[in-house]
Order: structure tokens, then C-alpha cells, then sequence
């Protein structure tokens, strides 16, 4: 099953919850970003330097686990690095990384792995158009910019970490002309996915419609 949308739709909280439900794997293909950017600036490497990175989305040592029901925890070259790529400077970052032919292209066949029986719920941006499009369940998640806004404004709050609505409405404005625009795989819907705007639904409400969707094509 893939789960598409733009940032702040709560694709990456329902994956979670609908992987858990179903006893899946779970990709959250918007950390592998995070991750070669954050290895990017570590090595001090421009996020236009494209050969570079591209190497590093090959090379680097990338690992998931979980550190109970509800939080994943992430290893980058065997350090925890969870919090790192969970800013807001980490999310433009891999943004800009994602929008690199050689980047995604390296990370194509990364991602395609996680792939295993029972069943896998890939979360992301391109997942039901170009890694997955085989998929037999497709979901695109979508909510008002407003209400993207304020989750995310509500999510920092709740970390302890300051930042105000206006600048993250400008910065997933921003996300979202990015993602909508570059050249290789741009944020849309694939043709055959079940729409869901989120907008003023809870998350039990999202993650059961979601697996309504999931047991009636899959009669699981």
C-alpha cells in the first residue's frame, strides 16, 4: 500500500498506525531524504553538489527500528540521528535533495527492498507514481495549507521547540512548489488513488478509513 501527500497531510503518522494495524513493514521514504541530506551537510558537501550526494544516498549505513508502538528511531553510519532529521531545516533540506535525478535514482531500488511478505505501507511523495506503481492499495492524502500549518506549528510546541505559523506557512508553501514542480517526479496523485483530504478528520478517523480502503481491495 502507498500513501502519497504533501507535508503536514499526515501521511507519515497514518503509515505508521495502518503498518502496526495490518502487521506490515513500513517505509518512510521522506527519511531516506532527510538522511542523505543531513549525511550531505555532515560532509560538508553542497545540496547542488548532485554526483556527491548521489553517492552518499549508495554508500551511507541506513538503519530503522522503533523505540516503541508509536516512535521510530533512525541510525545514520550507526548514530542515532532521529531527532536531526525530524527539523524543520531537514525537511526543506531534503526537499531540495529529492529534486535530483541521480539522488532519486539511487535511492529507487533502496526503497523498492523494503518490500517483504506479508506487506509493506510505503509513505511519501512518489510512491503510487514511480516506486511502487504496481501497488494495489493507493492512497493521496490532502489537507487545507492552514491545517498543515497548524499540526506542524502544534507538533514543535509540543517538542519544545519555538517556531510561529506564519513561517511555516511560508516554508510548506515553499515545500509544496517544489515538490509539485521539479522535473522528476513531482508530488501528484497517481491516476488510481483513493483521494482522502484530511482536512478537520482525526487521525483514528483517517487511519480507519484508510484501512477500509486496504481490506476491501485486499479482502484481508
Amino acid at each position: 500500500m502507498t500513501i502519497d501527500g504533501p507535508s503536514g497531510s499526515g501521511k507519515g503518522t497514518v503509515g505508521r498506525a495502518a503498518a502496526r494495524a495490518l502487521g506490515w513493514a513500513l517505509l518512510d521514504s521522506g527519511a531516506l531524504y532527510r538522511l542523505v541530506a543531513l549525511a550531505a551537510r555532515r560532509a560538508a558537501h553542497s545540496l547542488d553538489d548532485e554526483p556527491a550526494l548521489a553517492r552518499l544516498a549508495e554508500d551511507i549505513d541506513i538503519r530503522f527500528g522503533a523505540r516503541d508502538l508509536d516512535e521510530e528511531i533512525v541510525w545514520l553510519d550507526g548514530k542515532d540521528v532521529t531527532g536531526a532529521i525530524r527539523t524543520e531545516e531537514a525537511g526543506n533540506d531534503a526537499s531540495k535533495v529529492a529534486g535530483l535525478p541521480a539522488v532519486r535514482a539511487a535511492l529507487l531500488e533502496r526503497q523498492r527492498r523494503f518490500a517483504v511478505p506479508p506487506g509493506l505501507v510505503a509513505d511519501g511523495r512518489d510512491m503510487g507514481t514511480v516506486v511502487f506503481p504496481e501497488a494495489e492499495v493507493k492512497i493521496f492524502l490532502t489537507a487545507s495549507a492552514a491545517e498543515r500549518a497548524a499540526r506542524r506549528h502544534k507538533q514543535l510546541k509540543e517538542k519544545g521547540v519555538a517556531a510561529t505559523l506564519a513561517a511555516l506557512s511560508l516554508e510548506i508553501a515553499e515545500r509544496d512548489r517544489r515538490d509539485m514542480n521539479r522535473a522528476i517526479a513531482p508530488l501528484v496523485a497517481s491516476a488510481d488513488a483513493v483521494l482522502l483530504d484530511t482536512t478537520g478528520m482525526s487521525v483514528d478517523a483517517v487511519v480507519g478509513r484508510v484501512l477500509e480502503v486496504a481490506r476491501g481491495r485486499l479482502s484481508i
